[in-house]
């Protein structure tokens, strides 16, 4: 009894140590900021000061935050010091390496060449940290930032400028204001209940949505309040920033063209993809952009196509083009349509909508003369071309295999077993262990909202997931408050995606060797499991961390799940770019290898960097650090 009494003791002495410890560093951060004002903390600090202030402090009593190994080397990581990276010049404050403008300008613009992804070399690499622009703050929370976006997040007056008549973008003051339009639409919410006169928005079985050449996105930020995802693309502009500020709204969407490459999405991923005067040429090079939609449409999903040609003949003179030309082409997108067995659902005004059918007869070589795609590379996408050629109908030997492959109306979708597993299209993946993954991230991400009980909240909107996996991370914190771009690297062993899209989720293929398609300080936090072992004697670590720090916000977080050994040289790394870290266990105790990582990125503006409270501090102060102020 002695004994216990002891243990008692001591474990009630530790839990006062550390809520006192909590209470001090509490009093010295306030303390500290009403003696320094402004001169240490920037805007988006003090914002998220206020909103990390609601965090209760909370002893963890299953998880250190300090790992029980060390590098095999012997060394400590703490003790090691490591050189800081500086801060890259302020004209790369939106620096996009993939789509550099420059580079952009000496290659051939036939077919959206120039448009395309293209990387830099290794030695073209910038090896420093990208600031925000001067007047940079936290952007607002969901669902304000539907409509409102700081200036000084993206300076460019470029797109209130170029088509200030159409209701889409407006700059007002130091704000943004996003009234709704788009380029065929004066209202999203109106354009949008036309829409569901046709297509059955309401149900839950149109889930997943595609917009190409989607300029600021209100037609997925209005659809957001349907439960509709939708993921946008659009070129990176020369006149603006149209994918950066459809971010900042806090609505998907990546840089991209639909131009000689294949798009970076698995077949029948989405349930409706839209084109609002998105100027691509549908009928050009023998029709292969209708195919490659055709080929990530699902069987019974629609197309929508607003603007032309459509009503050519009440716009052709709008339009400054002659009727012959415009009525040939809507001729040619008809006839495609048919080819592809598309069935015209809707006409009225410069709106027109199709099914695809689920009916495969018209698309035998035997009736048509079109080429067939071959099956093997539905999927096979990454740097791809594109090909004029149909992408043939899943094989069908029995009755009931038809109704087997319908998917369950969102969200049931989201757990039930998608049909790619229960046909074993993926190999090596059984339903049990699908149902085992699902639980798995429903207990890391459980323990990851003990950790920071900030996640779930609007604190966290744009979040992305490396290694996506079967999308279980994305599933379990599937929310009206976030979306999840779940990536599958190109490299996984198992090509996961197409099993995200069947569960009502979102994503892409990447290399993560390569710059991800999207502008600096797009995403609140970021997800890694086991990416830096994926990736290992492949491209360097360091390179991998500086993309992740280039696309997260100020203030952002950063989970990193691999082996100890990994994550202790993340870690240092980690602390060359000034992150604010923390090495925890794994959820399983301290003898499992796989430990996690969790980092905070610094204010970075222009060439300076804010500077932060630092010291080695209890669980509690560990606890507060996430959301942003430490």
């Amino acid at each position: 009894m002695n004994l216990l009494d002891g243990r008692t003791t001591r474990s009630l002495l530790s839990i006062m140590i550390i809520l006192s410890l909590c209470f001090f560093f509490y009093i010295l951060t306030i303390w500290h900021i009403n003696n320094n004002g402004n001169r240490e903390f920037g805007k988006s600090d003090r914002i998220a000061l206020k909103i990390t202030e609601e965090t209760e402090c909370s002893v963890l009593s299953n998880l250190k935050f300090e790992t029980h190994h060390k590098l095999k080397s012997g060394l400590n990581l703490p003790e090691l010091k490591t050189q800081v990276l500086e801060s890259c010049d302020s004209q790369y404050t939106d620096y996009t390496p993939c789509q550099d403008q420059k580079r952009a300008m000496t290659l051939p613009m036939e077919n959206m060449v120039y448009r395309e992804r293209h990387c830099p070399q290794e030695n073209e690499k910038l090896h420093c940290l990208i600031p925000a622009p001067k007047d940079y703050i936290t952007p607002f929370p969901w669902p304000k930032s539907r409509d409102y976006v700081p200036y000084g997040n993206v300076p460019y007056k470029s797109s209130t400028i170029g088509k200030p008549f159409e209701n889409w973008v407006q700059l007002k003051g130091n704000l943004f204001s996003f009234p709704g339009g788009g380029s065929t639409f004066p209202q999203a919410d109106a354009y949008i209940e036309e829409l569901a006169s046709v297509i059955p928005l309401a149900d839950g079985s149109i889930r997943t949505a595609l917009d190409t050449g989607c300029g600021v996105a209100s037609w997925g930020a209005y659809l957001l309040k349907r439960k509709i995802i939708t993921m946008s693309f659009a070129p990176r502009d020369s006149h603006g920033a149209h994918v950066q500020l459809a971010l900042e709204r806090g609505v998907p969407a990546v840089i991209g063209v639909l131009g000689t490459i294949k798009l970076p999405y698995p077949s029948r991923a989405f349930d409706m993809v839209h084109c609002s005067e998105c100027m691509i040429p549908w009928t050009s090079n023998d029709g292969m952009y209708m195919m490659e939609v055709d080929r990530i449409l699902r069987p019974g999903g629609y197309w929508i196509l607003s603007g032309t040609p459509i009503n050519w003949k009440e716009n052709y003179q709008a339009w400054n083009r002659s009727m012959h030309e415009l009525q040939e082409e809507q001729r040619k997108i008809e006839e495609l349509a048919s080819v592809l067995c598309w069935e015209k659902k809707y006409e009225k005004g410069n709106l027109a909508i199709w099914m695809k059918t689920n009916s495969s007869p018209c698309r035998r070589p035997e009736v048509l003369s079109v080429k067939m795609c071959k099956s093997k590379e539905d999927d096979d996408v990454w740097y791809k071309s594109i090909q004029p050629c149909v992408t043939p109908s899943l094989q069908v030997n029995r009755p009931d295999e038809i109704s087997s492959r319908q998917l369950k109306k969102f969200p049931d979708r989201l757990f039930a077993v998608p049909p790619r597993i229960s046909e074993r299209y993926i190999q090596g993946v059984s339903v049990e262990a699908y149902v085992e993954n699902n639980n798995l991230w429903k207990k890391n991400v459980k323990t990851y909202k003990r950790i920071n009980k900030l996640i779930g909240s609007v604190r966290y909107r744009n979040i992305m997931d490396m290694n996506a996996g079967l999308g279980g991370f994305a599933a379990a914190l599937e929310s009206p408050q976030l979306w999840v771009m779940n990536v599958v690297p190109t490299i996984s062993e198992r090509n996961t995606l197409g099993v995200v899209y069947e569960r009502g989720l979102i994503g892409i293929y990447h290399d993560w060797c390569e710059a991800f398609s999207t502008y600096p300080r797009t995403y609140d936090m970021i997800h890694a499991d086991a990416v830096f072992s994926l990736y290992q004697n492949r491209c360097k670590m360091e390179d991998i961390l500086l993309e992740m720090d280039r696309i997260l916000r100020p203030e952002g977080m950063i989970i990193i799940r691999d082996d100890v050994d990994i994550v202790n040289q993340i870690r240092r790394l980690a602390n060359s770019m000034r992150w604010n870290t923390r090495l925890l266990d794994h959820e399983d105790g301290p003898l499992v290898p796989e430990k996690v990582l969790i980092a905070v990125k610094k204010d970075l503006v222009g060439n300076e960097t804010t500077v932060f409270l630092t010291s080695k501090v209890t669980t509690c102060h560990q606890t507060r650090v996430f959301g942003g102020a430490s």
